[in-house]
């Protein structure tokens, strides 16, 4: 694929992805106007982590990534029928598995809700809630990882826009639940599961355009099946080392103060708008291609992929690196600091909001290598490098945490984002290092020049961001309608600075054209 065609296929995710962070925000300002950031929706938000963690080692960990490359290969090489056979194939194994855990899920829920959350489980009504909510939201695993099955597919064949777009649909059913009924949690709850089935459904019709309306069946026995579950098996592994070290954030945070699972799940949303626009965007648009350049040979055009897709990263997660740490308090402020949601939540999130900054640049840089290692069927390079950085981020994390409480500072829950940065900047320079080593990405010349220049770029776009931002008790003074007009104010100065330095400097778009 061309960087033309890939800067448009990356625009379309990133402006969907747009849509749906924007809702997501909406989503979650009535969360903080309706509900606070105290014990109630700790609980709820619980609730919504277990089948997230389940989510992200079935579809986004691992089913995806398996996947893509072994459906490439068939496509490019077989005939239609094959393609067909094959992902009704996965689609009837994957749904069969997620099925039974989802059984055992829903009846092990006050169990699960023991083991994420000691410090909640320890509140008899609590733990109930929880229990009863978990119910709820924990089938969104099976309908959710299938729906992810579904993208993968369609974005193979070119089709980004479809599910790049499905998680708008979790966030509109979750803003029409808040209003239906803003004093329970419950609803909330329900929402989710309403939405999964949504999503999948969603789905379904632009399968059909493409000829693959599923036909699930059971294919244990199939051997691009076990093939594709030999690939899942090393990122399984890497994904569940990665969803353990956020359940040891979470069971750390439940028995801090009430309110820190909140304060990081605000900081943690913030941090994921970019990442989802930019990054996860990039990421999505160059797997299939890099698979497709593995299965033709092309080693070149291989390298030069990456290279476009580092230049193109950089480019956007540099300044939103720095825009997130410089206008964290703004932020915060302007989208959640209403209702409920006081002075303290303020300075919780803000701080928080800084120590993620950093894991923004690192895991946006990981999420752009790791799909050079599993395009080429390296899925153990990748897993192995995860579970180092991983277990240094949770080492880090109890040390930090314990040394916040020795010392009695007022933010232990910041800590745990902190280990969080140092985690993904770690993985991310072990990835690159081993790519550079094995010959796999070559550097295109002028990487100094262009570094020079971002750097420049944004210290001129921080200057103009620290004058603008003036004192953070102001922004909490003032109207909503202010804080909003102000925000948007400072942004669009920032990027105007931030581009216009770039210009100045000789910066053109024909420069992030792939030379191969």
């Amino acid at each position: 694929m061309s960087s033309s065609r890939l800067l448009k296929s990356t625009g379309v995710v990133g402006l969907m992805t747009l849509i749906s962070r924007v809702l997501g925000f909406v989503r979650d300002i009535l969360f903080a106007a309706f509900f606070g950031a105290g014990p109630v929706m700790d609980v709820f938000l619980l609730a919504l982590k277990i089948p997230n963690f389940g989510r992200r080692v079935f579809a986004e960990g691992a089913l995806s990534q398996a996947f893509v490359p072994v459906f490439t290969e068939v496509k490019a090489n077989g005939q239609p029928e094959d393609v067909r056979d094959l992902f009704n194939a996965v689609a009837g194994t994957l749904g069969g598995v997620l099925a039974m855990i989802t059984l055992v899920g829903c009846l092990a829920a006050p169990l699960l809700v023991w083991l994420f959350a000691p410090g909640i489980a320890a509140d008899a009504s609590r733990h109930e809630l929880a229990s009863d909510l978990l119910r709820w939201t924990f089938p969104y695993l099976m309908l959710i990882s299938l729906t992810a099955l579904a993208g993968a597919v369609l974005n193979t064949y070119g089709r980004f826009a479809v599910p790049a777009g499905t998680p708008i649909i979790l966030n509109l059913c979750l803003i029409g639940a808040a209003f239906v009924d803003s004093e329970s949690v419950r609803v909330l709850a329900i929402a989710v599961f309403v939405a999964g089935v949504v999503q999948l459904g969603f789905q379904l019709p632009w399968l059909a355009r493409i000829g693959l309306w599923p036909r699930p069946r059971w294919g244990g026995r199939d051997l691009r099946v076990r093939r594709v579950v030999r690939l899942m098996g090393p990122i399984v592994f890497g994904s569940s080392v990665a969803q353990v070290s956020l359940l040891l954030d979470t069971i750390i945070a439940s028995l801090l103060f009430a309110g820190s699972l909140s304060w990081l799940y605000f900081a943690d949303r913030l941090m994921e708008f970019p990442l989802g626009i930019f990054s996860l965007a990039v990421a999505t648009v160059i797997l299939p291609s890099l698979s497709a350049e593995h299965v033709a040979q092309s080693p070149q055009r291989f390298s030069a992929t990456i290279d476009w897709a580092l230049r193109v990263l950089l480019l956007l997660a540099v300044p939103a690196t720095a825009g997130l740490l410089l206008l964290s308090g703004p932020l915060v402020s302007t989208l959640f600091q209403h209702g409920q949601f006081g002075a303290r939540d303020l300075d919780m999130t803000r701080w928080a909001l800084m120590a993620y900054a950093f894991a923004f640049l690192g895991i946006s840089l990981v999420k752009v290598l790791v799909p050079a290692f599993y395009a080429r069927q390296q899925t153990m390079v990748p897993v192995r490098y995860g579970v180092i950085a991983l277990s240094a981020g949770m080492a880090l994390s109890l040390a930090l945490v314990g040394l916040c409480l020795w010392k009695d500072l007022p933010a232990p829950h910041v800590a745990l984002a902190a280990a969080t940065s140092a985690s993904s900047l770690f993985n991310a320079v072990l990835l690159l290092r081993r790519l550079r080593r094995d010959g796999i990405y070559l550097p295109v010349p002028g990487w100094g020049a262009y570094l020079l220049k971002l750097a420049t770029a944004v210290m001129v776009m921080s200057v103009v961001v620290i004058w603008l931002s003036g004192p953070l008790s102001a922004w909490s003074a003032a109207d909503l309608s202010d804080r909003v007009l102000r925000l948007l104010g400072m942004i669009v100065a920032a990027i105007l600075s931030y581009f216009g330095v770039l210009a100045l400097l000789g910066m053109r778009p024909s420069h992030l054209r792939m030379s191969a």
